[in-house]
């Protein structure tokens, strides 16, 4: 099946989301992780820390902000697929979680984005 623009466009944010990430000393563990009860775009771990990141990408504002898209909805669902991701890969003890956000504005292939991290959102 062939990849949509809004899915083309995800992906892209997706992949800068990790390249932001990897700069802040994060490693990454799973992208697209999905199940039955949602998806994680992200996991990525940085020493004790495991962090499920979901990530929002627009082009444009005539949708709103990138922030605006994730809903108490939204993230009910990142914590059931977070929740299976930890059934399926147990992690060492000492292991502290969180979920994160990462926003992306983006202008458009060669012309650049806006980035802004959430730590800790729900």
């Amino acid at each position: 099946m062939a990849e949509t623009a809004a899915q083309r466009l995800g992906f892209a944010g997706e992949e800068l989301a990790a390249h932001f990430l990897a700069a802040c000393g994060f490693v990454a563990l799973a992208s697209r992780f999905r199940c039955r009860e949602g998806e994680v775009d992200l996991v990525m771990r940085r020493g004790p820390l495991l962090v499920f990141v979901e990530v929002k990408t627009r082009r444009g504002r005539s949708c709103g902000a990138p922030e605006e898209a994730v809903t108490p909805r939204k993230l009910q669902r990142l914590r059931r697929a977070a929740h299976r991701y930890l059934q399926q890969q147990p992690q060492p003890a000492g292991t502290v979680y969180r979920m994160d956000l990462v926003a992306v504005d983006w202008q458009g292939e060669g012309a650049g984005c806006h980035l802004r991290h959430y730590p800790g959102i729900g």
